[in-house]
């Protein structure tokens, strides 16, 4: 039987989604140690009692259990096996790692870790910002079958978990699967509704038709009501997460020998968003590049700002 999983856990990176993890772990009854480049970002948590390290090496002299929430491949393995990292620290045995970083980095990062006789558990979530303060995030996880009902507990306080399998990465593979979908109902839900626009249909009444029938898709449900025809661009991913993740799905299929065709065009259509608009903007600015190319806004009228084709 596993043995459970001591009440301090490490958590590095409490950012955006990082922090409402961290906050639902506190609400959980863990303990914490935290670190985040960032100071600011640390002060929520060390509000309610969480101690703050000075390094994530630090963090894993802490604690037995470090959960990662970073946002770049490179900053991953960086913080995980490079110099002042987690594999220098003298009592992490396991490190969880909620980021979305590819299976290569996964796998090597697993190796890595292995070396000094830590366990890796890549853990990759889906559900945004508000899935992470709400608890119902999907949390993919692949690790040693052993490991698994050490994690459960504490990653059931995230969402719901769906085992993948043994091998690393594997979290990784579904993760990138599923943000190509979310990127790709973006950009052909955007082209849609700009052609039924310029046409002259009320876009709040083109979405309704759609999501009552069979294009509904999670842009529709949900990232157009609140993001696009309000205009505030605002659903809280950003532009250079989604470019990367859909570039590290493309590579990783066409190294399987799988072609990703119009995986490639939602790739060169969020190159074109970044270029735009920045890394930062948010990814919903997608709509704003098919906007410009059909000469139309694609906004709610009884916010006065959709005048249909632009002068």
């Amino acid at each position: 039987m596993a043995t459970p999983l001591s009440t301090r856990l490490g958590f590095i990176g409490v950012g955006r989604m990082g922090g409402h993890m961290t906050s639902r772990l506190l609400d959980a009854g863990y303990q914490l140690t935290v670190f985040d480049t960032n100071p600011e970002a640390v002060k929520p948590a060390a509000a309610r009692g969480a101690t703050v390290a000075a390094s994530p090496a630090e963090v894993a002299s802490e604690a037995e259990t470090v959960l990662m929430c970073l946002p770049m491949p490179d900053v991953v393995r960086g913080v995980a096996i490079g110099e002042n990292g987690i594999r220098g620290g003298s009592k992490v045995r396991t490190v969880v790692d909620l980021s979305t970083t590819g299976p290569t980095v996964a796998t090597a990062v697993a190796h890595a870790l292995a070396a000094r006789n830590i366990t890796l558990v890549d853990a990759p979530v889906s559900g945004g910002v508000a899935g992470a303060k709400a608890g119902t995030l999907a949390v993919m996880v692949s690790c040693p079958r052993a490991s698994y009902p050490q994690v459960e507990p504490m990653l059931k306080t995230f969402g719901r978990l769906f085992y993948t399998g043994e091998k690393p990465g594997l979290a990784q593979i579904a993760k990138l699967g599923n943000n190509l979908l979310a990127a790709a109902a973006m950009v052909v839900s955007s082209e849609a509704l700009a052609m039924g626009v310029k046409a002259g249909i009320d876009p709040q009444v083109m979405i309704d038709i759609i999501n009552a029938g069979s294009g509904r898709n999670s842009a529709t449900q949900d990232k157009f009501p609140r993001s696009i025809l309000p205009g505030t661009f605002d659903f809280g991913f950003a532009t250079g997460l989604s470019y990367k993740d859909v570039r590290l799905c493309v590579d990783e299929a066409e190294a399987l020998g799988v072609p990703m065709v119009a995986g490639a065009a939602v790739r060169q259509m969020l190159a074109v968003t970044q270029a735009k608009f920045g890394p930062q903007s948010d990814f919903t600015s997608i709509a704003k590049v098919v906007e410009e190319w059909a000469g139309v806004e694609i906004r709610a009228r009884h916010a006065g700002s959709n005048k249909g084709a632009k002068a």
